[in-house]
């Protein structure tokens, strides 16, 4: 299978390349610098160049804070380039996965949202998904739109200044010594290689529609903090930060589980509890080392 990937050098798309690549697929990577997805004719001329079997994007807007500040972008970015794609990928006759989040729901229901659960976005970069959603759903039937949350991989994350959650967690710890986290939001915290695989089982397939596709389980920051300091041995003061003491800049969902019924419902979900999918994440670079000697 032929397989264009955009967004190839961020954090989840460094490990879809590697993902597909391993599989045995013909993947081309391409980033910014290639494609420039609210440009119709960009979208068009890159994609009619490679004539792909499936076109991955994994590529967004996705600093909620500069969403915010300016929305035009995100929804030029996030929901008019969704849509360019799903134009192109249709007149082309390829299949379309798309990336997309947990925060296009606002957290009340406090219990795992499903693929039947209405979405209501707090803010700007919500909003921006869920049009890219509705445009790739509506465009092509041969779809794949995938929600998923709390995303850490071994790439580095840009929006992010560089460090995902389990790094960050880390460093704080190495340098402060005591940490403070918040007990009050959850997630499925999922690690981009666990995605990525997911991504490369659903593309055998003619499954066509909206799934979610998170780690199994949950838990608060603070508890994710808990077991990151637990699985690396990690001397730290960890305590729970006041419910004022981090202000969020932009409403966010405090309650963004998901569910992956859809995935399950066809027998497709390769995802395994959380904590499994961080302990394996903690173990990859001494597993690459042990493979890089043994070459």
């Amino acid at each position: 299978m032929k397989v264009a990937i955009i967004g190839a050098n961020g954090q989840l798309g460094s490990d879809v390349v590697a993902a597909f690549s391993g599989n045995g697929d013909t993947v081309v990577a391409l980033t910014h610098a290639d494609i420039e997805l609210s440009d119709l004719d960009s979208v068009s001329a890159s994609l009619r160049a490679l004539s792909p079997d499936l076109v991955v994007n994994t590529a967004a807007m996705h600093h909620v804070e500069n969403c915010e500040k300016d929305p035009a972008a995100a929804f030029r970015i996030n929901g008019l380039g969704a849509r360019n794609l799903a134009l192109i990928a249709r007149d082309h006759n390829a299949v379309l996965m798309h990336v997309s989040t947990d925060y296009v729901f606002d957290g009340a229901k406090k219990q795992p949202y499903t693929e039947q659960d209405a979405p209501r976005p707090l803010n700007a970069y919500g909003n921006s998904k869920l049009s890219g959603e509705y445009f790739v759903r509506s465009t092509t039937e041969r779809h794949m739109v995938l929600r998923t949350s709390g995303l850490y991989g071994q790439s580095a994350c840009r929006a992010k200044g560089g460090l995902n959650f389990v790094e960050l967690m880390l460093k704080l710890a190495r340098e402060r010594g005591q940490v403070r986290v918040v007990d009050s939001e959850f997630v499925s915290p999922t690690s981009t290689a666990e995605l990525a695989h997911q991504m490369v089982l659903l593309s055998r397939t003619d499954a066509y529609g909206l799934f979610h596709a998170t780690a199994e389980g949950s838990c608060s920051w603070f508890e994710f903090a808990k077991e990151i300091f637990s699985l690396t041995n990690t001397t730290v003061n960890l305590l729970v930060a006041g419910p004022n003491e981090f202000p969020a800049k932009v409403p966010r969902p405090s309650y963004s589980v998901l569910e992956n019924c859809e995935l399950k419902k066809r027998g497709l979900n390769a995802f395994k509890p959380w904590q499994e999918g961080l302990q394996d994440y903690l173990e990859r670079p001494a597993r690459k080392r042990r493979d890089t000697e043994l070459e």
